[in-house]
């Protein structure tokens, strides 16, 4: 138990501090960085649909057989990512920027990225208690996900009036609420049984919700077929990495 500990919260303080990635992206050209956050989708994309599929499905199936009660765990991590979304969609849509304040479109942008690494932090510690190496995969998916995501958000953070060190400060607020989540898993373990029944295949349904509907979508912008054809190549990449990684399990 030690170890799943220990696992653990170096995984997601690993994840948390991916908060600072943004500031390697900031002497970039903009048509630059786009090209290489689309990569980077593309590649995360197919790392979550293989993480789901590869390594979550597959052992809360073999432990309980894909009951019922499983798809309803798998759609109620769907359902919650979704609601969460919508939140922070909701806001983005009805509130104008003015650039003399701080924006509420960062304010709702760190909520929601708050929240999401809270799920992160309970989904790295759900399949660490599982075992170590599904933990590991699973925070390789995280990583590979939060990697775009927090480059997003930073420029979110910029775009709403933060000052570069104040946005990566707050960024790297928000990322800790990943430990917290992890924390949370780990005590539950001891007092409620079974908890990672639960967790995994939520886990498996946050997943398939954001490679489906957050990453999958920004891929589909560009049109040009030769990128069209590198992002997929990249997106199958990921997918097969994945698939590799059930060597090491």
């Amino acid at each position: 138990m030690i170890n799943v500990w220990l696992y653990t919260i170096g995984s997601v303080l690993i994840v948390s501090f991916l908060a600072f990635f943004g500031i390697f992206f900031l002497a970039l050209k903009e048509k630059t960085l786009k090209k290489l956050l689309l990569l980077l989708v593309s590649f995360s994309a197919g790392a979550l649909f293989g993480g789901a599929f590869f390594h979550l499905l597959p052992e809360i199936v073999s432990k309980n057989g894909f009951t019922p009660q499983v798809s309803v765990y798998i759609l109620t991590g769907i359902i919650f990512s979704f609601f969460i979304e919508k939140i922070v969609h909701w806001r983005h849509c009805h509130l104008p920027v003015n650039k003399k304040h701080i924006h509420p479109v960062s304010i709702m942008s760190l909520t929601g990225d708050a929240v999401h690494n809270f799920i992160d932090g309970i989904v790295i510690a759900g399949a660490y208690l599982i075992n170590i190496p599904l933990g590991i995969a699973t925070t390789f998916a995280v990583i590979l996900h939060e990697i775009p995501q927090e480059i997003g958000d930073f420029g979110v953070l910029l775009y709403g009036g933060f000052s570069k060190k104040k946005a990566l400060l707050f960024n790297f607020l928000t990322a800790l609420t990943a430990i917290l989540g992890a924390l949370i898993a780990l005590l539950l373990s001891r007092y409620v049984g079974g908890i990672t029944n639960f967790i995994i295949p939520f886990a498996a349904g946050n997943f398939i919700y954001i490679a489906g509907s957050d990453l999958i979508p920004e891929l589909h912008k560009e049109c040009k077929a030769s990128k069209s054809l590198l992002e997929l190549f990249i997106f199958i990449l990921g997918i097969g990495l994945m698939m590799l990684m059930l060597l090491f399990e």
